[in-house]
């Protein structure tokens, strides 16, 4: 490949990493200050907490849309149609007059994200093939995961120079870059041949009892890590007192701990398997909770509630991307169908547990701790009951994944090693 090619290249990779970002961004990235914007809206704070859910909700719907109208219509058009619906919706959330409006307004602005998400890993799809396409994919799903973490960081420095309608009107500004961006660098990737469209394989998906399982621990795991999400603010703010500058600080911590625990597991999984580092994960997510929901109801000191939130935060670094390679290990030919589906599962699980999180008001933590201790361990469950092997089925092969997430070629002596059954 000449240096001009891969120079191209590695535009298209970055610009696409930006465009999977972009909606993750907008689910949080105001939480800093979320009880400014409950006071300047004159919301309660299970109200202002369904802002995220909508945002979620939009991401959720969004990404079945785009995905059919995308195979219908090429890649190219509506992605910049839900990056145009994206900025405008991001602008008008800046001067919402009232939190009905705004939750309104943050549900198309998550619809407009998802095309991003949805596109960029369609374009993979048509520009590459093989373990390239898996190291990439791979690479997208884990910014998916992390954006929403990284968010709250970046809000809360904005938050030194601007109120919370600053960083909606950042978001616009972003948007309306990323437009002029795809607009400028991003050619048409779909090829005329037909391609099915996400409903007609979305049956025979869930019809696959180990994928569903899959799907559904990944699911209720992403939800937990948005419990957190969204309850945290009113929790460490109000309750324990934290500046947004200091919750900030907590997050990028807890972020840290997500990267690192991503970062290892793609160093072990080749020896360990990624099934085996699920479950640590799912292990590790149910004791960071139980320590969260024990601080609360013992009224553990601060640093106690925090370590539980690291852990379970971190452990979210080693689900994500095994689950993911479990899921679509027996999946090839519909990946991409497949990878909707776990995205639309992620963000409809966060839209429909993650409020009840403010369900006690602001000054009541005990709601985040349930929820937070009771669906990691739901998941553990849910993955013992619907992947173990069944009388006269026969015995999968597990996802032995290389760094990048890929499968790799397996010696006839790992299959007593399997760690999936």
């Amino acid at each position: 490949m000449s240096n001009d090619a891969a120079g191209r290249q590695t535009r298209f990779i970055v610009l696409l990493a930006a465009l999977v970002a972009l909606g993750p961004l907008s689910i949080d990235g105001y939480l800093p200050g979320l009880p400014d914007l409950a006071g300047d809206l004159r919301a309660s704070a299970a109200a202002t907490q369904l802002t995220i859910t909508a945002c979620l909700a939009g991401l959720a719907i969004g990404q079945l849309i785009a995905g059919p109208l995308s195979d219908t219509y090429g890649r190219r058009r509506p992605l910049l149609a839900g990056l145009a619906l994206y900025t405008i919706a991001s602008a008008l959330c800046a001067v919402a007059p009232d939190v009905r409006t705004f939750v309104g307004l943050r549900l198309v602005q998550g619809i407009g994200g998802a095309f991003g998400i949805v596109i960029a890993n369609a374009m993979v799809r048509d520009r590459t093939s093989g373990t390239r396409t898996a190291r990439l994919f791979s690479a997208l799903t884990l910014i998916t995961g992390l954006a929403p973490v990284f968010a709250p960081v970046l809000g809360g420095q904005l938050l030194r120079v601007t109120a919370w309608p600053g960083i909606f009107v950042s978001l616009a500004v972003l948007g309306a870059v990323m437009l002029a961006a795809s607009a400028a660098g991003l050619p048409e990737t779909r090829s005329s041949a037909s391609r099915q469209p996400l409903p007609a394989v979305v049956g025979q998906l869930l019809s696959d009892r180990v994928f569903t399982g899959y799907v559904l621990a990944n699911g209720l795991v992403f939800a937990a890590m948005f419990a957190y999400i969204s309850g945290s603010p009113f929790v460490l703010q109000e309750i324990h007192g934290l500046s947004p500058q200091q919750y900030s600080a907590v997050f990028a911590v807890n972020a840290a701990g997500l990267i690192a625990a991503a970062q290892i597991s793609g160093r072990l999984v080749a020896r360990a398997g990624a099934r085996v580092l699920l479950l640590a994960g799912l292990l590790g997510a149910t004791a960071g909770g139980t320590t969260v929901l024990g601080a609360v109801l013992t009224r553990a000191p601060l640093p106690v509630l925090l370590i539980g939130l690291f852990v379970l935060v971190s452990s979210v670094g080693l689900v994500m991307p095994n689950a993911a390679a479990q899921a679509l290990a027996d999946h090839g030919g519909h990946a991409g169908s497949a990878a909707a589906l776990l995205g639309f599962s992620q963000f409809m699980f966060g839209a429909a547990l993650a409020p009840l999180a403010g369900v006690g008001g602001a000054t009541d933590a005990l709601p985040m701790g349930i929820i937070v201790a009771v669906l990691p361990a739901l998941a553990l469950l849910t993955l013992g009951v619907l992947t173990r092997s069944m009388p006269g089925e026969r015995t999968r092969r597990p996802a032995r994944q290389g760094p990048a997430g890929h499968r790799r070629p397996r010696r006839h002596t790992d299959r007593r090693r399997a760690g999936i059954q």
